[in-house]
């Protein structure tokens, strides 16, 4: 296939390697800035550095940018997509642009097919982008009413680069368990730097302070639109952390051991059952 991504950052600049890498597949990257495209271009990450006429010739597209960017650039440039060629994203939230990307395909004849590849760094931009940072990662497909052989299509691509499962969703049950699973730990991770005595950690921390601390490393700018596009489900995950933290709490304050210790073995089972 021909394959345009749009957006070189960490997440199209690993779809850029993992396709070069793993296919035979043309590749034409699309960039804002030309100094990263060139980048890609020069180290063998691209095939091709493409515009928005590129389109035109490309059989998968998949849109790397922000979830509104994402839409926008389609709906400024959805008449020069080849009709029948599948439109994917990555984006972390679904039910803000899936909608209007339906409605998009609808009107310039192109097909599209939700996507989000769970992986990730802490740094963000082509130079940590990575042709393996999707081995063995889990691909979530949201369909989004497109036919199987589009899905199977897609999938089998997802397979191709490396990814080690497939996950199929809607709009609603992917957002819903992102809050939880991707949103809300950012959320924590955040609010717990914001302590007084982070800055004089180094000394007395170690694995627990790693692993809480790390993704506070954030793209403040993406992630604010990601919370907000998914404020309702983000915001009942954050009432049900909010609650245990208050339980365990007040437990510590009351010196109620037998209560913290409940409440510490509750958590512990939960892990322990997952044996994850």
């Amino acid at each position: 296939m021909n394959i345009a991504v749009i957006g070189l950052g960490i997440i199209g600049g690993s779809f850029c390697k993992a396709i070069k890498k793993y296919t035979n597949h043309y590749v034409i990257g699309i960039n804002r800035t030309e100094q990263t495209a060139q980048k890609a271009l020069e180290c063998g990450a691209v095939d091709e550095i493409g515009n928005a006429s590129s389109l035109s010739k490309a059989d998968l597209v998949i849109l790397c940018m922000y979830p509104q960017a994402d839409v926008d650039f389609v709906e400024q440039n959805g008449s020069l997509i080849k009709k029948g060629a599948v439109v994917t994203d990555a984006s972390g939230i679904k039910r803000a642009i899936c909608p209007q990307m339906t409605a998009l395909a609808e009107k310039f004849g192109f097909v599209f097919v939700g996507s989000h590849p769970m992986a990730g760094k802490e740094k963000n931009g082509f130079d940590v982008s990575d042709a393996d940072l999707y081995h063995g990662a889990s691909f979530i497909i949201t369909p989004c009413g497109a036919d199987q052989k589009h899905v199977d299509m897609l999938s089998d691509f997802a397979k191709s680069i490396g990814f080690g499962k497939i996950k199929l969703s809607n709009p609603e049950e992917h957002d819903r368990m992102i809050a939880f699973t991707s949103q809300l730990p950012h959320v924590l991770a955040c609010s717990y730097v914001l302590s007084p005595c982070c800055p004089n950690h180094n000394g007395f921390s170690a694995g627990s302070y790693r692993d809480v601390s790390r993704v506070a490393n954030i793209n403040s700018k993406l992630w604010s639109e990601l919370f907000l596009e998914n404020k309702e489900p983000l915001i009942t995950e954050l009432d049900i952390l909010i609650d245990n933290i208050t339980k365990i709490k007040n437990a510590i304050k009351a010196d109620d051991k037998e209560s913290l210790t409940d409440l510490l073995e509750q958590g512990h089972k939960v892990k322990v059952a997952l044996g994850e």
